[in-house]
């Protein structure tokens, strides 16, 4: 059983302030507050598997998580990151089918869960929402032909890099320069699409050229414009 803690307030929630339910009115954010369930999960926890039907959504308060496909001999396959503020499960709730991948925790997480019931009633009587869920399925389908292109086409080093990219700005950067996550290199391999061993024979090669920088598990970008080079990325 997960621990008991002080649920987040959902109007006092910066989270929430950078994802689609800022559009919920004063009202429909009091009964969320009032309808939801918050959990504590810890590095490694499971919030939902590949498989099964989806009964909500679910609300990243802090944390890191990541949502991955099991291959037929075990591998994942990372198909999305999450950080706080990022909403999970919307598309397989939305198209009625079951969750397409695993919701595992990277960084001990707080995670609201929201009932199908109160957010579908959300999307009927929220015009507004309804245009932001619009607007980030679109975007999911756009970032998913984006992934299976590159995956089919660039080369894993240009893949790398690309990867490296996301993740610096998906996540920031610390107050020593590095990206603000812990990532294992098996995860940063299942992102990329390779295996964990050349996975750290780039990184290394990179290290070499002086792009980026390894202490321990963090990754600190040294040459933005240099690692944008190799990912053939450009503004």
């Amino acid at each position: 059983m997960k621990p008991q803690f002080e649920h987040p307030v959902c109007d006092e929630c910066r989270s929430r302030l950078g994802n689609v339910f800022c559009a919920l009115t004063e009202v429909q954010t009091t009964e969320m507050d009032a309808e939801k369930n918050c959990s504590v999960y810890k590095k490694g926890q499971i919030i939902f598997n590949e498989g099964n039907k989806p009964s909500g959504v679910y609300c990243v308060n802090k944390g890191k998580i990541k949502i991955y496909q099991t291959g037929e001999e075990g591998k994942e396959q990372i198909l999305r990151l999450a950080k706080e503020g990022d909403v999970l499960g919307y598309r397989s709730l939305i198209s009625g089918d079951v969750y397409s991948g695993t919701a595992a925790v990277m960084e001990d997480a707080t995670v609201c869960f929201i009932s199908k019931r109160t957010f579908f009633d959300f999307l009927h009587t929220n015009s507004d929402l309804s245009s932001k869920m619009m607007e980030l399925l679109s975007h999911d389908l756009k970032e998913a032909e984006s992934r299976l292109t590159g995956l089919a086409q660039k080369p894993v080093r240009e893949r790398m890099a690309e990867a490296l990219l996301m993740l610096h700005e998906f996540y920031g950067i610390d107050t020593d320069g590095s990206i603000n996550a812990t990532i294992s290199r098996e995860d940063i391999a299942n992102i990329v699409g390779t295996a964990t061993e050349t996975t750290i024979r780039i990184l290394s090669d990179f290290k070499s050229e002086k792009l980026i920088d390894l202490v321990g598990k963090k990754i600190k970008v040294n040459n933005h414009p240099g690692l944008m080079k190799t990912a053939h990325v450009f503004d």
